[in-house]
């Protein structure tokens, strides 16, 4: 990763440590504010890690003191009316409403501001660490538009239809400790220590066996999406296939050796 200052309209950056994919909002000046250009380069970001087969778990965070403010909203206007989304199509989509979705889990570092589109990356996000220095909103409201990033399913998923409404249709902020209690955050954390545990979290993670994980995220999605029989229909199918991996029988060995496995994702 370069450690250049960032251009004016910002940059995403990518570096690989070990297993983990590590994805970085880079526009500390502008409060990490979107830019046109930025919202290219996440899904270019999202698509990498997705297509490298050496990187098992993302980490997606952000520099400086503030996840983000959300859209550059008077550049990225006009892209949104031409694309009918902000992000590019056939990339991964950060924000996994259209496909191509990612299959691999991504733990997901927030501190400070994080309005608007910051919520919805962080929701579309499996794991997510927020400092308690942290304030959110979705103030769409405020801006004569709703949330088309997936806040209005995902809020009302997690924290239920009042609960969510309470924010989506204010605009009011609210902080770490509300944000935990609506199931919107799953730790809260001292301000600068955020990241740091997302990537301890990612590299628990990534020890697991990767074929095993990426199945039980599917199976939860699809849960999510289509309802729990939809899920139950495929235990018995996607089960038997991970116990024909080499995982699966490492998995035993390691069991019968009582150690930890040593999983190769096949």
């Amino acid at each position: 990763m370069s450690v250049s200052e960032a251009p004016a309209d910002g940059r995403i950056t990518i570096e690989r440590q070990g297993r983990l994919f590590l994805i970085g909002i880079d526009r500390p000046k502008k409060l990490n504010g979107f830019s046109p250009k930025m919202l290219t380069e996440l899904a270019g970001a999202f698509t990498a890690f997705e297509t490298d087969d050496e990187a098992w778990v993302g980490v997606l965070f952000a520099e400086g003191k503030n996840f983000t403010a959300g859209l550059e909203l008077d550049k990225v206007a006009p892209v949104m009316r031409e694309r009918g989304s902000v992000f590019p199509a056939g990339m991964v989509d950060p924000l996994m409403l259209r496909p191509p979705l990612r299959t691999k889990p991504v733990v997901c570092a927030v501190q400070g501001i994080c309005f608007t589109l910051g919520i919805e990356l962080m929701l579309a996000t499996d794991i997510v660490i927020a400092a308690d220095d942290c304030r959110f909103a979705q103030i769409e409201v405020k801006r004569g538009i709703m949330p088309s990033g997936g806040a209005t399913i995902r809020m009302v998923e997690r924290a239920g239809w009042g609960n969510a409404q309470r924010y989506l249709l204010t605009g009011d902020e609210f902080n770490a400790a509300e944000a935990l209690r609506l199931g919107f955050v799953q730790e809260v954390v001292k301000a600068g220590t955020e990241k740091a545990r997302a990537l301890e979290i990612a590299e628990v993670v990534a020890a697991q066996a990767p074929l095993a994980v990426r199945a039980s995220l599917g199976s939860s999605r699809l849960s999510v999406d289509q309802g729990p029989h939809a899920a139950i229909r495929e235990f018995n199918s996607t089960q038997g296939r991970l116990m024909a991996t080499q995982d699966a029988a490492e998995g035993v060995r390691s069991f019968v050796e009582r150690r930890a496995g040593r999983f190769a994702g096949k």
